[in-house]
């Protein structure tokens, strides 16, 4: 078969550092990978293409590209799965990462975010025997999350990180949510209330569900992330913007069966926080003058009563 490539080229070394699109068309095996293709047009058509690739085997987490807009992992992507007709096939270098050349990107700012929030077991004691073992059972909920070959794929299409920098990715979180979680180590209060505390922790994400949609290995970011939210607030982390955000939505929809977005915004920054109110004033005059500005007074559902009676449900079942 025929693979179609639109590959997105850089070259450091020209004038301005410009970017440009290239096409190749190559002859494949049908079980032929979007790396088997890439390799075969460095090797044999354009030696100047520059990828990044080692295992072949969806286990070193190398080759993340995006593929049609989606990071994946080139190695375990066929070509036949996403381009069975020849369709073209769009390739770009991962997203929110400095691209070094073509295909290949700095994971510098990757590992810079995983340094932040101290992947390493801290024990209170040492064994006086052997290693610290953990039983089995205690770390059976860890698996999902330590299935992670840190490829770099959800931090590629985190919509947060397009948007500031300063948050601290989907891949260091879910590290993180691994090790509050281990037995063995004694500083889960303090990674949660530093998680919780900082700019850029865990309550910046958006729950877009990039992450878990793109995660080569079923890690699920976006979901460890939650339960990182549930831990700190279950360890009385309560005094925050974010927690705020989620009391207010959460009361909100129980009253009014609908979101009563005034109050969600003051709730969120605070009724004392001053300074974070005054930045609502811009936002709100804008709203206003397009005609977009919630009334003041929120309207019910008609069916409220069936939305508390949801709620009262649930609660039940889970108290």
């Amino acid at each position: 078969m025929q693979a179609n490539l639109k590959v997105k080229r850089f070259d450091p070394a020209d004038e301005g550092g410009k970017t440009w699109w290239q096409e190749y068309k190559v002859d494949v095996h049908p079980d032929s990978t979007v790396l088997d293709s890439l390799i075969h047009i460095r090797e044999q058509e354009d030696g100047t293409l520059a990828l990044r690739c080692a295992c072949r085997a969806s286990i070193c987490g190398s080759c993340g590209m995006k593929v049609n807009g989606d990071a994946k992992l080139v190695c375990k992507t066929r070509v036949d799965d996403i381009a069975p007709n020849g369709e073209q096939l769009v390739i770009e270098p991962m997203g929110n990462q400095h691209v070094v050349r073509d295909l290949v990107v700095s994971l510098d700012t990757f590992f810079s975010q995983i340094k932040r929030v101290d992947p390493f077991l801290q024990p209170n004691h040492v064994p006086e025997q052997g290693e610290y073992i953990a039983s089995n059972d205690s770390m059976e909920n860890l698996l999902t999350s330590m299935n992670c070959i840190m490829c770099g794929c959800c931090v590629s299409d985190c919509t947060v990180l397009e948007v500031d920098a300063n948050f601290i990715g989907p891949a260091a979180l879910a590290k993180a949510w691994r090790f509050t979680e281990d037995p063995r180590d004694s500083k889960r209060d303090e990674r949660l209330k530093v998680l919780n505390d900082e700019a850029g922790g865990m309550w910046d994400c958006t729950r877009c569900m990039k992450c878990v949609e793109v995660c080569p290995k079923g890690v699920a970011p976006m979901d460890r992330i939650m339960e990182l939210r549930e831990s700190a607030i279950e360890a009385g982390n309560t005094n925050t913007p974010g927690y705020h955000h989620t009391e207010s939505f959460y009361n909100s929809v129980k009253k009014n069966g609908r979101l009563d977005e005034t109050r969600l915004a003051m709730d969120s920054a605070g009724w004392t926080n001053i300074p974070r109110l005054l930045d609502l004033v811009p936002i709100g005059i804008a709203a206003m003058r397009k005609g977009k500005l919630p009334p003041l007074i929120p309207h019910k559902s008609k069916d409220h009563k069936k939305v508390k009676d949801l709620y009262e449900n649930v609660e039940g079942e889970s108290s």
